[in-house]
């Protein structure tokens, strides 16, 4: 899809509620508290802003909010699991505002002190993955690929030989509907791939392992969890390409 100056608004609207959102939801995350308590939580605040969701009956999808924890990749399903203290989690959230869909995701560490020696590792893996995410965003440019921003992700997650990109999973257009051509892979050969031009709307999402990347189905046929039960990162923006830098929408 490209968008127009109208929708690019309406599209920036939508970012900033989704940004606002993610915020207040990270914030609630603490030990003990159930991960279908944040999917309660996302639904409020879903209604208080009057907007949609974009994951609820997406190909059969039970719940507005993805919560992955610790080895789950992507697309973990609330639950009555309790957070425990120094777990990984990811939340991914995405919203329909003027009919156009916003989708974001961050990870963090369930904890009063996050900072503690002992999540170093864990505190890498984010730091690297966000990195990766930024470097993909910069590469996202009139007249470059998509061959370019996987390959500007893959160079910073590369530079580190503990951490691998899953592979198989990746960004996507986004826009009318949450996913759109065209797939937005993790790793390419820069000057490769569809070319990109302005107003088209990308959301990026690279998703990092501190182990192997191959993945599995999860037990409830919605999500991905990593074969050797690795940790996992995933940050994601929804961005718009324009003549100049691109726009990061959901921040």
């Amino acid at each position: 899809m490209i968008l127009n100056e109208q929708q690019i608004g309406d599209m920036k609207e939508g970012g900033k509620m989704l940004a606002e959102m993610l915020r207040e939801l990270s914030a609630a995350a603490k030990p003990g508290v159930t991960t279908s308590e944040l999917e309660t939580l996302a639904r409020e605040l879903i209604k208080r802003a009057n907007v949609a969701p974009s994951f609820l009956d997406y190909n059969g999808y039970p719940a507005v909010l993805c919560a992955s924890v610790n080895e789950e990749a992507v697309h973990g399903v609330p639950s009555g699991r309790k957070l425990k203290e120094g777990d990984l989690l990811t939340l991914d959230f995405g919203i329909v505002h003027k009919g156009l869909h916003t989708d974001s995701a961050v990870s963090l560490i369930v904890s009063e002190d996050p900072t503690k020696k002992e999540y170093a590792e864990k505190r890498k893996l984010m730091r690297v993955t966000r990195e990766a995410l930024y470097a993909g965003i910069a590469a996202a440019r009139v007249g470059n690929t998509l061959g370019d921003i996987g390959a500007a992700i893959e160079k910073v997650v590369e530079q580190d030989n503990d951490l691998t990109i899953v592979r198989e999973l990746g960004g996507h257009g986004i826009g009318h509907t949450l996913h759109e051509e065209p797939f937005v892979a993790n790793l390419g050969e820069p000057g490769h791939g569809t070319k990109l031009v302005e107003g088209m709307a990308l959301a990026l999402e690279p998703i990092v392992s501190n182990g192997d990347w191959k993945i599995k189905d999860s037990s409830d046929g919605f999500g991905y969890i990593t074969k050797d039960r690795s940790l996992v990162a995933h940050f994601e923006h929804t961005i718009v390409i324009t003549k100049g830098d691109p726009i990061i929408i959901t921040e």
